[in-house]
């Protein structure tokens, strides 16, 4: 799967969330629910993984679609994903990313890209 950058910098083909629905593996979505309830202090449950992709008009994560404040915030700027913001890296990425350091990568080659 090419490389789909979410709008915290991610990327969905290599996501859990992703994997775990178009595999339909539910094992995958037990794992990843308890992984990112210690990750990111939100009580995650095995059924609520289930994912087409951040930047898709398909299924998403409950928390990253209703309670995501970056996703939030570049759909609301219109933006492609946050290296794209002229407010990059504003505080909530940056607590995001402390415990992602790939998408903080990936994030810093978009916008070098840019220039």
């Amino acid at each position: 799967m090419a490389e789909m950058i979410a709008y915290c910098g991610i990327d969905c083909g290599v996501c859990p969330a992703l994997i775990a629905t178009m595999k339909n593996d539910n094992e995958l979505r037990k794992k990843t629910a308890a992984e990112w309830s210690r990750s990111f202090g939100h009580d995650f449950k095995p059924e609520e993984i289930n994912c087409t992709g951040c930047l898709t008009n398909g299924a998403h994560v409950y928390y990253c679609d209703a309670m995501c404040d970056i996703r939030k915030c570049a759909k609301r700027k219109k933006v492609p994903n946050c290296g794209y913001c002229a407010a990059y890296s504003c505080e909530k990425l940056d607590g995001f990313l402390k415990n992602v350091p790939a998408a903080r990568k990936r994030l810093a080659t978009v916008r070098a890209e840019r220039k």
